[in-house]
């Protein structure tokens, strides 16, 4: 990755981890203010390293969205935690993510790790709305003496509460070098990209159990147009069975999956959406490594 070139400002990357379902994703789309990583209260939801870049006049913070820390069972997830590893690698501050609810010790190996890094470290206790002024003073110092070093901020992603403070000091605390990229790029994901998360989230919205897990999304095509992206993307599951859910009785969960990723689409595109659905079987897609890659879950 090269430097674009220009005037010396504050800029870096500042990498967001954390275990699943703590708001990593909420807390960098309020800070981009794009909806760039997909939401929902289910596990491992984001499965990629998603950039998110915010220009001022005198900074450029390259915020990263990591997978929820987790104990691989497959190759994908193996994948997944890659990513982690390498946003702990480069990043020029890390923000790590927590809440109210988790058990402070859960995955602890990563927290050590956080006393270890040369790089500024913020701890940000999110959903602080869901506690008692109490019960985070008393986790504001029950982190303060598991990770020293660390900054520590108390927080509401969903509400926005004390994240200008947060921003403030990344802000302060990034290096004094030209800006990564040009001003007009806010994401590293391209178009394609987008399209096939919006599509996952409405599968992680519309389908429970195992069904989520055992999906990915594949777009075929992505033609543009002066007026409308006519997209055709396939959905693979592992099983036979799957598929017949997946597409629900008389084609309806497909199609209602498809209604609601396409009104998305339209919003954050702003252009009108033809989209087209298929679902098909690929048993061993989170055990391939040629397929990992092709998906971009494997880098070369």
């Amino acid at each position: 990755m090269e430097q674009t070139e220009g005037q010396i400002i504050r800029a870096g990357f500042v990498n967001i981890i954390g275990n699943p379902n703590v708001g990593k994703s909420t807390l960098m789309n309020a800070f981009v203010g794009e909806k760039l990583s997909i939401v929902t209260a289910k596990a491992q939801t984001t499965r990629h390293r998603i950039m998110g870049i915010v220009n001022g006049e005198d900074y450029q913070i390259v915020f990263s969205d990591t997978p929820g820390i987790l104990k691989p069972n497959y190759m994908l997830q193996e994948s997944m935690m890659n990513f982690v590893e390498t946003a702990i690698g480069d990043a020029d501050i890390i923000l790590y993510v927590t809440d109210v609810i988790e058990k402070i010790d859960k995955n602890r190996e990563y927290v050590e790790k956080l006393s270890k890094v040369d790089c500024p470290v913020l701890i940000v206790i999110n959903k602080i709305d869901e506690s008692s002024q109490e019960k985070v003073l008393e986790l504001v110092e029950q982190w303060h003496s598991l990770v020293p070093k660390a900054e520590i901020f108390p927080a509401s992603a969903l509400n926005k509460f004390n994240l200008q403070t947060i921003f403030t000091r990344i802000t302060e605390l990034l290096p004094k070098q030209p800006a990564w990229y040009d001003r007009d790029v806010f994401t590293d994901k391209s178009l394609r990209f987008f399209a096939s998360e919006i599509i996952r989230e409405k599968i992680l919205l519309n389908y429970q159990k195992e069904i989520p897990y055992c999906t990915e999304v594949i777009i075929d095509s992505f033609k543009e147009s002066e007026e409308v992206y006519s997209i055709d993307a396939v959905i693979l599951v592992m099983r036979e069975s799957q598929k017949g859910i997946i597409i629900g009785p008389k084609g309806m969960a497909l199609k209602r999956v498809g209604i609601q990723a396409r009104k998305d689409m339209e919003k954050f595109f702003e252009k009108k959406v033809y989209l087209k659905m298929f679902v098909k079987v690929d048993p061993d897609w989170r055990e391939n490594k040629r397929e990992l890659k092709k998906f971009g879950y494997i880098q070369s």
